[in-house]
């Protein structure tokens, strides 16, 4: 982190919050709630975490608006629409900068003189760039990356080390592929032949579209035909696996190790939480939740929350689940019941 230092009122203004308390109060760096100093500044974005903000040595905290009445004797409060957002803000002020890509080619990079680079473009050392590939400008590719014939890389993108993009390809501008990615291996195709497996080809492509990011050791396999397809603005976390021809609508988030298999299509702001599987062939509308660990089986209609394997809704969930806590108080109404009836048979 950078060794600067801002006050309290220079934050409320950068992040557009309501300050409560000394607003000349001088913060030099960001923590979590339970290990901040007094001379940092932290965030509390919901209600349900007081009980830290009251242990909290933070010097300033920005809080959401549930926390707007919260004593400020020792500490300075900044209310926010969005603490967490305005928080990703203040970290910018403290952050190290990020790193400077040199542009041009390693001299250990084998880069095909059929390839086009646009101005600017950074190739690191030992990336491979084979024949027929263009890179837009102030593309980034990052150390031993490869990319593959013919593929098709936009403006602005960021392809961290070791991410490899598969032939035919197209990844859109102002993409973030973070290492160890995998774009356009073959989707998982085979069919019973009379000596066993026949493995079916897998002759489609990959393409990503504009502002998508894509976690660590992702895999996304090329369409069977036609095309595997990331829309504009998707966010995929580390470990997640998108089969061939599955579709992930726009602003869709994919978190960690969650898996998608084949020809399923997500709608737009469709949201999976981790682990989380969604069976091939079926369709989840626009704003779909699914939560962590779900196995989604059928289709869900747009706005469908889904929890439990095999997934259902939230009120199916609740009734399942609370079933046998039911049960075992319907069985003590009915011993209860029985030994009344005893009782008063006997008399």
């Amino acid at each position: 982190m950078n060794q600067i230092s801002i006050t309290a009122g220079k934050i409320a203004e950068l992040v557009k919050g309501q300050l409560i308390g000394d607003p000349e109060r001088v913060v030099t760096g960001v923590a979590s709630l339970k290990d901040a100093a007094p001379e940092q500044v932290s965030f509390v974005s919901n209600k349900k975490y007081q009980k830290q903000l009251l242990e909290s040595r933070a010097g300033v905290v920005l809080v959401c608006r549930d926390l707007a009445d919260e004593p400020a004797d020792d500490r300075t409060l900044i209310v926010c629409e969005n603490a967490d957002y305005a928080f990703s803000q203040v970290i910018m002020i403290f952050a190290d900068k990020s790193p400077v890509w040199k542009e041009g080619v390693h001299p250990s990079a084998v880069v095909d003189e059929s390839a086009k680079l646009g101005a600017g473009v950074s190739i690191g050392a030992n990336a491979v760039i084979e024949a027929g590939a263009e890179i837009g400008d102030g593309t980034v590719i990052g150390a031993g990356c490869y990319i593959g014939h013919d593929v098709k890389i936009g403006c602005g993108s960021l392809l961290y080390p070791n991410v490899t993009v598969m032939y035919r390809c197209r990844i859109g501008s102002k993409v973030v592929i973070h290492p160890g990615v995998v774009i356009g291996g073959d989707g998982f195709g085979f069919v019973p032949g009379p000596k066993g497996l026949v493995k079916v080809p897998q002759t489609g492509i990959v393409q990503i579209d504009d502002d998508v990011e894509i976690g660590a050791n992702t895999t996304i396999d090329r369409a069977r035909f036609g095309k595997t397809w990331i829309k504009s603005n998707v966010k995929v976390d580390n470990l997640v696996m998108i089969a061939h021809n599955v579709v992930i609508g726009e602003s869709s988030i994919l978190v960690a190790q969650c898996g998608i298999a084949g020809s399923a299509e997500l709608g737009r702001g469709v949201i999976l939480a981790a682990k989380s599987g969604v069976n091939g062939h079926i369709t989840l509308g626009d704003g779909v939740q699914v939560a962590g660990t779900s196995g989604v089986v059928k289709s869900l209609p747009a706005g469908a929350i889904a929890l439990g394997t095999p997934a259902e809704s939230q009120r199916e969930f609740m009734a399942r689940y609370t079933l046998p806590s039911r049960f075992e108080k319907l069985t003590a109404k009915v011993e209860a019941l029985k030994k009344e009836l005893e009782e008063l048979k006997n008399k």
